[in-house]
């Protein structure tokens, strides 16, 4: 259940709110429609209620507001315009990282593909999914976590009939299952064939709250439906008659050889076609604001929901039996087989179901009779029939899992594991930088006056660092550049999360990534150097050991840098620039503050901390803590560690900032 209290947006300068002061509930079970033209604040209304937007007024989910729910996506999907994913990211690739982000089993991604009809496009990239099948896609990451409310922004916009028709029987069974589903949308028809519930907004104010019976009997424009081959004439008899008698009727000619009279009855029309001889093929009293809806054939008959269904799904289409069957496995109460949910929350026969069939697709209830008899239901019963849903086969949903409520380090990284293997950015960008860097230093090697150290790291001194360490730190930019730009992880709160253990997992694969690359790097140096030169350029140094603490800690640090930078100002480029401004700004200011015989060494560390913590270190370990001292002490090592120490207290006070507000 949703209860939306009091929702009002800030305004903007003289403008006034786009929503104020809107208050409604969706109720566990039923699906309930936000309707309203541009502008009238559905979008804001969802916004707020998410709280990916600043205002006033609280939403309450199941009793408890969103941000205190410890795992928001396990109570609530949310479908905003398209998947934000990486366009080169597989569809099961997508939902399996979102299954590592969520905490439920890897197994539950192809579940939910099978349910929306994608396994056959599971391989498939995000950028080249069409319309509709990004669509299901997003159905698809909604479902994942098991939530029991559906939070959907227009959900059927650009989608075909077929597609409209499947999306609408997904949400029906999942409110018949006993969740909550509330879905926006600009088309009044679509709203009374598919909601229990309506909620109208006009310009930012809520101005209805209704049942869809009553909204189809008192906001939805009531029509006369003429199926005959003498349309032409009809129309223009109608005209004629309604002009002698002085009343306001409208002819609207349809396609083929329908026509919808507006201003009329069943009972006037089928009188006139009868005196003037005109065949009359099919007369209905429809209740619709325009023309046969979109789920119309030319002859105005309504496709069958079963044919739908198997196009859509070709041969494995689920039938009622099964549906009925899936309704029942987990929400509570749901309907019997054969049975459906009406807005009150009763349930309706089967056999009610089929007249329901029959029934045009305008959200409106359609009553055939032969030409001239003058049968005119009550506008009482039409209004209550225009409620009525369609007969959808409900697809079978994903079976209920269950995820342990305790925290665990490991998702996290196994979130950060497989978003970076998901895509080949990453091994595009460590083969240049191997072919990069092999190639400088052949032609620093050829050129020659270039120190031994830095030739097998292929670092000339015009450049402000290793083609390796750039190389890591913009590997560690988009680490979480990439989140800001395709926030698969925002579509519930709307910000990439500055979680601790989402940072400390990206740093641990960034170190990772950056300790390959450097150890390739050299040995990559160190082969092509013998296999050109010989093995007078490929010897390895004697003080190998601090050259090498020295070499992983510049990569693993520029990575660092990458990652803290990328995430404090959401930007790939302003983590890669952060990295370079190190060699180029820092070290220059570490360097004049090091200047003056003043400054004392670190000569004589492992002697003195010996004696400080009186004991012996084994196997020398004093040698080591020597070697981190003075690669610390260096120009670049001491302008890095600053660099890296400001980025991480800049990200962890706006990490804390986020929190309190």
């Amino acid at each position: 259940m949703i209860q939306a209290i009091g929702l009002t947006s800030n305004p903007r300068k003289e403008f006034p709110p786009a929503l104020d002061d809107v208050s409604f509930e969706a109720q566990a079970g039923c699906v309930t429609a936000l309707l309203g033209g541009a502008g009238a604040g559905k979008t804001t209304a969802l916004r707020l209620m998410l709280e990916l937007q600043q205002g006033r007024g609280v939403t309450f989910f199941r009793g408890r507001p969103l941000h205190r729910m410890a795992h928001p996506s396990r109570e609530v999907g949310v479908l905003l315009g398209d998947v934000p994913g990486h366009p080169a990211r597989s569809v099961r690739g997508h939902l399996r990282m979102l299954c590592a982000a969520a905490g439920v089993p890897a197994r539950r991604a192809d579940e939910v593909l099978e349910v929306v009809g994608l396994v056959s496009l599971r391989d498939e990239r995000l950028g080249t999914l069409s319309r509709g099948m990004d669509r299901r896609l997003g159905l698809a990451c909604s479902l994942l976590a098991d939530p029991h409310t559906l939070v959907l922004d227009d959900p059927a916009e650009g989608l075909t009939t077929r597609e409209r028709r499947w999306l609408h029987g997904a949400l029906r069974a999942h409110a018949a299952q006993g969740g909550t589903v509330l879905l926006t949308t600009a088309d009044a028809k679509e709203a009374a064939r598919t909601a229990d519930r309506v909620v109208t907004l006009e310009r930012g104010r809520l101005v209805a709250d209704q049942d869809a019976a009553e909204f189809a009997r008192t906001r939805l424009r009531p029509r006369v439906a003429v199926r005959t081959p003498h349309a032409s004439r009809l129309a223009t008899l109608l005209g004629k008659q309604a002009r002698t008698a002085h009343r306001s009727v409208e002819v609207v000619r349809e396609s083929g050889n329908r026509l919808s009279v507006y201003g009329s009855s069943c009972a006037d029309v089928g009188e006139i076609a009868f005196r003037n001889g005109i065949l009359v093929h099919q007369l209905a009293d429809e209740v619709g604001d325009m023309g046969p809806g979109p789920d119309m054939d030319p002859d105005g008959i309504e496709p069958r929901a079963d044919e739908e269904s198997r196009s859509a799904y070709g041969d494995a289409a689920p039938t009622k039996a099964d549906a009925g069957a899936g309704s029942r496995r987990r929400r509570g109460a749901a309907p019997k087989r054969g049975e459906r949910r009406t807005p009150a929350g009763d349930l309706a026969s089967g056999s009610e179901m089929s007249q329901v069939s029959d029934e045009g697709q305008d959200g409106v209830a359609a009553h055939e009779t032969s030409h001239g008899t003058g049968d005119e239901p009550s506008a009482r019963d039409a209004g209550s029939r225009a409620s009525d849903q369609p007969a959808y086969d409900l697809p079978d949903l994903p079976p209920p899992i269950s995820v342990r409520p305790a925290p665990s380090p490991l998702r996290p990284l196994r979130y950060e594991l497989r978003r970076a293997l998901g895509v080949g950015t990453g091994f595009v960008t460590a083969g240049v930088v191997l072919v990069v860097s092999a190639l400088t230093a052949v032609v620093l090697a050829r050129i020659g006056h270039t120190p031994h150290a830095r030739l097998l790291v292929a670092w000339p001194r015009e450049l402000p660092l290793p083609p390796a360490a750039l190389g890591a730190g913009l590997l560690g930019a988009i680490a979480f550049g990439d989140e800001f730009r395709h926030p698969a992880l925002a579509a519930d709160r709307g910000t990439v999360p500055r979680r601790l253990g989402l940072l400390a997992a990206k740093l641990l694969v960034a170190s990772a990534t950056a300790l390959v690359l450097a150890v390739l790097t050299v040995g990559c140096n160190i082969e092509v150097l013998y296999l050109v030169y010989g093995r007078e350029l490929a010897e390895v140094p004697a003080d190998w050991l601090s050259l090498s603490a020295s070499w992983i800690g510049l990569v693993v640090g520029c990575a660092w840098a990458g990652v803290l930078a990328a995430g404090l100002f959401r930007s790939t480029t302003a983590g890669l620039a952060a990295v370079v401004t190190v060699p180029i700004v820092v070290v220059p200011l570490v360097q004049k503050v090091l200047e003056g015989p003043s400054v004392r060494t670190a000569a004589g560390f492992p002697l003195r901390l010996r004696e400080v913590l009186l004991s012996q270190w084994p196997f020398g370990g004093e040698r080591y803590l020597a070697a981190v001292a003075r690669v610390v002490g260096q120009p670049v090592g001491g302008a890095m560690t600053l660099s890296l120490a400001a980025l991480l207290c800049a990200y962890l006070f706006t990490t804390l900032r986020s929190r309190v507000r």
